[in-house]
């Protein structure tokens, strides 16, 4: 009976020291299945089953308990009837993540757009690709690629993939439920998208990346040293934890903070600008928070992105959405269909010039695709890199948007090549480094 009650004991310890390791987490958990679920059904056009199915069933989120409200586009989660969430979603900004006792008033803005569906073939238009062939290319062998990246949808979990050569379309492939029109989240792609924005300010002449970065509060200690190109090339020296795993900075500000513009710009300086590279998805928000400042009023702010990017080169599915203070949270919550994020590689691969109307400069390229110190070679200016072999068996000059569970948009300029893949899984899970050489391969 004493060894019965000893177990006994033991077991109650243990479980006890478990809640209390993860309660503090209950509440990013139910945040995220809340945000997730509400922007996946009203973006992506999902089914709530089939998001609870699949997305949500990642360690840990797996845990959390959710459910859908179409008629009021709201979602609520919670785990095991802890800390509940909830999340709502209004056209034209996407879903946000509610924070107790926040009311959002039912009168908002919503960007502008100007969606034209031209007669061109795509990439270009939106009328279909151009049914040709390249002599150079070995089309079993690219299928074959194609095929291997689908082999295991337990593992590899990729969902759709996207080849483009020469300005063409060379193949593509969906997995059930997602096909050409279905908006992905980007994640960290949506960094890339949002460099481009200073990219486009910098051809206009409205910006310059070696002032610093206009920041009232830094402007007292060592910290009014920070340039926007520091920012962009995450060289800022402030502290920051990027770790998905803990309640860690950049999981406080996605599920937590209000204003995600304000997360980096509070933390101390742990080094002199330039001195260390630290990848910080607070960095990209408070370059949102910096972009918002650029315009005289918040309607031009919320249409800026679509007048002078998206909607200029016909990726009208693209919409990025915003925190509660109404910035765009340009770290992580960028949407696009998979032939849409294969435009925004081709604009790069074209150098900035969309059908003879240039919106950056080939300097904006050259600038993005130089290493930053300290990287390795892996990363340039909200870009990352191939420039010391990372891929050590695709062309050095690769480069490219990357996004968490492995989404990616690769240009390979010496190919003239952009290669979209999407999923639910990375390295190690998706064999990466193989997938591209095997795809690279298949063109001279």
């Amino acid at each position: 009976m004493k060894i019965f009650k000893r177990i006994l004991l033991l077991v109650v310890l243990v479980l006890i020291a478990t809640l209390a390791y993860y309660y503090p987490k209950l509440t990013i958990i139910s945040g995220y299945s809340s945000k997730y679920l509400v922007s996946q059904v009203f973006i992506a056009g999902r089914t709530s089953e089939s998001v609870a199915n699949t997305d949500l069933q990642a360690p840990l989120i797996k845990f959390s308990s959710s459910e859908i409200n179409l008629d009021g586009k709201e979602a609520q989660a919670s785990v095991l009837g802890l800390k509940n969430r909830k999340a709502l979603f209004r056209e034209g900004l996407g879903g946000v993540l509610l924070n107790e006792n926040v009311e959002l008033d039912s009168d908002y803005l919503i960007p502008v757009r100007t969606i034209k569906f031209d007669s061109l073939p795509y990439p270009l238009g939106h009328m279909p690709a151009k049914d040709t062939l390249f002599p150079e290319v070995d089309y079993t062998k690219l299928k074959e690629a194609v095929n291997q990246a689908f082999a295991d949808p337990e593992t590899q979990q990729t969902r759709t993939l996207l080849v483009l050569y020469k300005g063409h379309l060379i193949t593509e492939r969906y997995v059930d439920g997602f096909g050409p029109d279905t908006p992905v989240l980007g994640w960290s792609m949506t960094k890339s998208v949002l460099a481009t924005l200073y990219g486009i300010l910098d051809y206009q002449d409205k910006i310059d990346l070696n002032l610093p970065a206009p920041v009232n509060s830094w402007q007292q200690d060592n910290r009014k040293n920070i340039t926007l190109n520091h920012l962009l090339r995450m060289q800022s020296g402030l502290e920051w934890d990027e770790d998905y795993d803990s309640l860690s900075d950049v999981n406080r500000m996605l599920f937590l903070t209000e204003d995600m513009s304000s997360s980096q710009e509070t933390k101390k300086a742990l080094a002199e600008p330039g001195q260390i590279w630290n990848y910080s998805s607070g960095t990209s928000n408070l370059l949102s928070g910096i972009l918002r400042k650029q315009f005289a009023d918040y309607q031009d702010y919320l249409n800026f992105p679509y007048r002078e990017l998206a909607d200029k080169i016909g990726m009208h599915s693209m919409l990025i959405e915003v925190d509660l203070m109404g910035n765009f949270v340009g770290s992580s919550y960028g949407w696009a269909n998979t032939r849409d994020w294969g435009k925004f590689g081709l604009l790069y691969l074209r150098n900035g010039n969309w059908n003879g109307q240039r919106l950056f400069d080939k300097s904006w390229v050259d600038y993005i695709t130089t290493p930053t110190a300290d990287s390795d070679g892996t990363y340039g200016a909200h870009f990352w890199l191939n420039a010391e072999g990372l891929y050590p068996e695709v062309p050095l000059d690769l480069y490219s948007a990357n996004g968490f569970q492995g989404q990616h948009v690769f240009i390979i300029p010496s190919k003239d090549l952009v290669i979209v893949r999407t999923g639910l899984a990375e390295k190690p899970e998706f064999d990466l480094d193989t997938f591209l050489k095997d795809i690279v391969a298949v063109f001279p």
